[in-house]
């Protein structure tokens, strides 16, 4: 039986119970950033900087949301963004953000750093199409397995990662000893003590660990050769030559995560990738860095018609993918709007989050005069409060 969330109207609503409902360490691992998290807050704050023009007396009969990404068609201009350890914020998590999203009617994204496998994904949503992310590992025969697993699996798109050649500190994940499963010391003990609800989820489910990486590399058997294999895997070396082989590799859909400058969206156009996603990876590496919205006009003017423009980073109402929409981004993701109504109510709160965004979405654009979507630019927008394009 669902869960009525009526009551729920807003993505923070959605955070607050998950902060309850959650483990603190899982909690703190998707809702912080590194370092200051300077560049985690301003990714939401400078949402807020940008104001809306109201026009009246438009017709706001026919208001449709639909549009595309990647030639795929979707409900809204939402994507479900790659999330690692989706499945310790909700016993299944990847599980039932996929169906979440399948039935809505938008992409979703399971990241390499998933509990639920990637078999797992297709066997549960009927082999319904998602989308996977991939990072660049220095076990070059695993990574292009996992490349093989996902074609496998009916995925329709890859998006390569290409910010996370080294990891940023969060500071929070350190002083949490952040480990999957928990490691069973006292403090641990007592923070889970008071998650029941969250417990008795992980108490059903078989997944716990890292569902693409057991059973799938050699010698990594479990959790101690797990933390080592993964602390040394993610290649620093990583370049465009690495890109244009995964593109050869793949074949299909490529979308490219992480950029945040107007020289490598030409670079990313030149690459022949199908997409890139202006992201900072949620103020989770380079603090200090401008918010994906401030970056977002300078880097779709870079890329120019060549490669679509997505961003993530931020995006807690339907009012922040307008904006998105509205200065330069065919599409947006969403990573923490997603985990917190997970996190709070499961596949219940995953759709309510997404029925959230959808009807902000279609009441504010009405309210800026428009009906359809791809209308929408920057002429919603008040002069002098949004950031503009690089000259």
């Amino acid at each position: 039986m669902s869960t009525d969330l009526s009551k729920i109207t807003c993505i923070e609503d959605l955070r607050v119970v998950a902060q309850r409902r959650v483990p603190r360490m899982f909690y703190d691992y998707a809702d912080s950033g590194s370092y200051t998290q300077g560049t985690y807050r301003a990714n939401e704050d400078d949402f807020q900087k940008i104001k809306l023009r109201q026009r009246v007396a438009v017709n706001m009969e026919g208001r449709s949301t639909r549009t595309t990404m990647i030639g795929q068609q979707v409900a809204m201009p939402v994507a479900i963004a790659p999330t690692g350890l989706t499945g310790m914020q909700h016993a299944d998590g990847e599980i039932l953000g996929a169906r979440a999203a399948q039935a809505f009617g938008i992409p979703f994204t399971l990241s390499t750093m998933s509990i639920c496998s990637i078999e797992d994904i297709a066997e549960h949503t009927a082999r319904h199409p998602f989308w996977f992310q991939l990072y660049v590992m220095r076990d070059r025969r695993f990574m292009e397995r996992l490349i093989e697993r996902a074609r496998a699996a009916n995925c329709s798109a890859l998006v390569l990662t290409l910010d996370l050649q080294i990891l940023g500190q969060r500071h929070k994940d350190i002083k949490n000893g952040l480990s999957t499963p928990p490691k069973p010391t006292l403090r641990n003990l007592a923070n889970l003590a008071t998650k029941p609800h969250w417990c008795l989820g992980m108490l059903g489910t078989k997944r716990r660990t890292f569902g693409n990486i057991v059973g799938h590399v050699d010698g990594v058997a479990d959790m101690s050769s797990l933390s080592s294999w993964t602390a040394s895997q993610f290649d620093p070396s990583l370049n465009w030559g690495d890109v244009e082989r995964i593109k050869k590799l793949w074949g299909g859909k490529l979308i490219l995560k992480g950029v945040m400058d107007a020289e490598d969206a030409r670079l990313a156009a030149d690459s022949g990738a199908d997409a890139l996603i202006v992201s900072n990876h949620g103020g989770r590496q380079l603090d200090g860095a401008p918010s994906s919205i401030e970056a977002l006009p300078g880097i779709a003017e870079a890329a120019g018609k060549d490669i679509e423009v997505w961003m993530d980073g931020g995006i807690r109402s339907g009012q922040d993918v307008l904006k998105a929409r509205a200065l330069g981004a065919q599409g947006t993701m969403i990573g923490r709007s997603f985990l917190y109504g997970l996190g709070a109510y499961g596949q219940d709160g995953v759709t309510r989050a997404l029925q959230i965004i959808q009807k902000e979405l279609e009441t504010t654009m009405a309210f800026c005069g428009h009906t359809q979507i791809d209308t929408v630019d920057c002429s919603i927008l008040l002069p002098g409060t949004y950031p503009g394009a690089v000259r």
